[in-house]
């Protein structure tokens, strides 16, 4: 994706590596978490980067940085991660709460 190089393009193409590469490696850190609990936690930073990646794509598509047709499907594709981190992180809550219970 070749945003422009104006001080807007350039902005909002570091902001997007930064939010972008961040969902990766605190997907990773998630995976080596101690417990539920932290894996929880991590899945909720990787949920917040994931949907910040949306926004600067749909900024990008609002602002005209670059044609809609190139933008759009990675937009859907971090919309429906963003979805999958959010269904995880409920997942593992509920289902440490219900073991919290038999105790």
């Amino acid at each position: 994706m070749a945003l422009p190089d104006t001080p807007l393009g350039r902005h909002v193409r570091r902001q997007l590596i930064k939010c972008g590469t961040s969902v990766g490696a605190n997907y990773r850190a998630a995976c080596l978490a101690q417990s539920k609990t932290d894996f929880a936690f991590k899945l909720s930073i990787v949920t917040e980067e994931a949907d910040e990646s949306a926004f600067w794509l749909e900024f990008i598509i609002c602002e005209k940085l670059l044609k809609e047709k190139l933008v759009f499907p990675l937009l859907i594709e971090s919309e429906e991660l963003t979805k999958i981190f959010v269904k995880s992180r409920k997942t593992v809550k509920s289902r440490s709460s219900e073991f919290a219970g038999r105790q």
